[in-house]
């Protein structure tokens, strides 16, 4: 879908240049381009945190530098940048069900745990360093990014499987605090540790190659 398709369908976007240099002056982000579709791209980061925000009324297209949302009442990430060259954060949005609306590509970490998640559709692809999802309401990793740079989270969730979760892990792959009887599904490579402890496992069948140390409830093999 494109932008200006996307702005039609968005009743809550501001509509006019005067409007969203207006709103982007508000929240003091600087180095700013609109472009002719009213989309916007940004050198440098966009520090939405803790603003009071239930919707984003611009959409972004490309930011470089980081772009946080955290601790806002958002109820949907339209109008999110499709890339963030740094870090993307929208933990602590406790309306938050659907990672809908959000960015393509992301070059650092993208932070999405405390919220209300309960499907990672939606999320980019790869992220360059950090996958963090734990402490939502998740019960599948379907949808979730096929690779990530360095260590993914996903504790204290409701999954009962790992189908879905990234092929390739750079760092760490922590999954405790679930509900998982297998570990079928996982990651095939994980760089760091394999943290899987307090599920309802019986065994570490499923498991890939893991270059660092595996932790599971004492008892499972």
């Amino acid at each position: 879908m494109k932008i200006r398709e996307i702005f039609e369908e968005q009743s809550s976007f501001l509509k006019s240049r005067e409007e969203i240099e207006a709103w982007l002056q508000s929240m003091k982000i600087e180095n700013y381009t609109i472009n002719d579709d009213l989309s916007v791209d940004v050198k440098g980061d966009v520090d939405l945190f803790s603003s009071r925000l239930t919707s984003i009324p611009v959409q972004f297209r490309n930011v470089d530098g980081y772009f946080a949302c955290a601790y806002n009442k958002l109820t949907s990430l339209q109008g999110a940048p499709r890339e963030v060259s740094g870090e993307f954060d929208c933990s602590y949005n406790p309306l938050l069900t659907s990672l809908q609306g959000g960015p393509r590509e992301v070059g650092g970490n993208f932070d999405c745990h405390h919220n209300q998640l309960t499907s990672l559709q939606g999320a980019p692809r790869e992220v360059g360093r950090d996958f963090e999802c734990s402490r939502n309401q998740l019960t599948s990793l379907q949808g979730g990014p096929r690779e990530v740079g360095r260590d993914f989270f996903c504790h204290h969730n409701q999954l009962t499987s790992l189908q879905g979760a990234p092929r390739e892990v750079g760092g760490d792959f922590l999954c405790q605090h679930n509900q998982l009887t297998s570990l079928q599904g996982g990651p095939r490579a994980v760089g760091g540790d394999f943290f899987c402890g307090i599920n309802n496992l019986t065994s570490l069948e499923g498991i890939g190659n893991v270059e660092g140390e595996i932790r599971a409830d004492k008892g499972v093999k």
